[in-house]
């Protein structure tokens, strides 16, 4: 699929990170890009910088994503790809014992439920909507309708001490990939996903210095953090490469991480 000024696209989780690096890249090229993000500031102000929409949208509520993707389609007519990143973490042992008093608690299952809620039933949401809007569209070249790229974690294949939340959401996405691409693919849409290692992203610069240079340098190359730019430039391969389907791509310097 070639990406230029007939492309549209729809970037969830656009605001910051590798959502944003990706919406840059799809603008550069010319695509009409609508950002859905819950933060409006930054959302607003990349579209405005990348010449793009944006949407304030949660992709936990099916009111807000429906609401989205018409803003999108009214702004740009039916998008025929989407990139999902919005996403969130909440580290947690699945039980455990206080030193300081003995007592016994366990991860809360309102919070277990919020992970999976946004990282796997929200990416799952937009991705059904917005296929459903794709087979709308006239096929193109080789009967290709639109690609969806959705994005998981190396936490899916080796998650690590208190991921037990994160992991379960983000190995969710990668196991629906394939049956996604299977459900699809009498109708010409492509889905891929990418698995993150350790990048530079806000969340992560958040960390103390020593954290960071601990996690930099456990990759085994190159011994830095991946950039959202390199994620993006996946991201826009996977859209590009019409004979790439139902994929899980590790992107994380060869990493793999150890128990803690």
């Amino acid at each position: 699929m070639k990406i230029d000024s007939n492309m549209v696209a729809v970037v969830t989780g656009g605001a910051s990170g590798l959502g944003a690096a990706t919406a840059r890249a799809l603008a550069q090229r010319g695509a009409k890009v609508t950002i859905f993000d819950l933060n409006a500031e930054l959302g607003e102000a990349l579209a405005s910088e990348i010449g793009g929409a944006f949407a304030a949208v949660n992709v936990t509520d099916d009111a807000s994503v429906d609401a989205g993707f018409a803003h999108a389609r009214a702004t740009y007519g039916q998008e025929n790809v989407l990139v999902c990143c919005a996403g969130i973490g909440l580290p947690g042992k699945t039980a455990s014992r206080s030193k300081k008093d003995g007592s016994i608690s366990h991860f809360p299952l309102d919070g277990f439920n919020s992970v999976i809620q946004v990282n796997l039933v929200g990416t799952f949401r937009c991705v059904a909507k917005s296929a459903a809007g794709m087979l709308t569209l006239d096929p193109g070249t080789d009967g290709e309708r639109g690609a969806i790229v959705m994005t998981a974690s190396v936490a899916a294949e080796d998650g690590q001490m208190g991921q037990a939340a994160y992991t379960a959401s983000k190995a969710g996405i990668v196991g629906m990939t394939l049956p996604i691409a299977r459900d699809l693919m009498n109708d010409g849409i492509r889905i891929n996903t990418i698995l993150p290692g350790i990048f530079d992203t806000p969340l992560m610069n958040a960390a103390p210095d020593a954290v960071k240079d601990a996690l930099a340098a456990s990759v085994p190359f190159p011994k830095r953090f991946g950039m959202p730019t390199e994620y993006a430039a996946v991201a826009l391969t996977m859209i590009e490469t019409s004979y790439l389907n139902g994929e899980d791509v590790r992107l994380d310097g060869g990493i793999r991480m150890a128990p803690r």
